[in-house]
């Protein structure tokens, strides 16, 4: 029983950690996007373009992570009963 309370609460904290981490993630490329915006106003196309792209493969990670997440709970249901 430990054994299974121990795997959940591990996909649990591996979910949530990856989460956290794009959301700092995608927080920090907004901010550091609109701040070199700002600043050069006539590159703010190409920044965007950039940022958008960084944004997304930082969410296909983070989707990557999830799925990791899920079948560690599903090993670890599967497992235990």
């Amino acid at each position: 029983m430990e054994f299974l309370q121990l795997g959940l609460f591990g996909a649990a904290l591996g979910a949530g950690l990856a989460i956290i981490g794009a959301a700092i993630g995608i927080g920090m490329i907004g901010s550091r996007a609109v701040e070199a915006m700002a600043r050069q106003p006539e590159v703010a196309g190409n920044i965007q373009t950039a940022a958008i792209i960084l944004a997304a493969l930082i969410e296909g990670a983070t989707l990557f992570a999830l799925v990791v997440t899920f079948l560690i709970q599903s090993g670890v249901l599967a497992a235990a009963g």
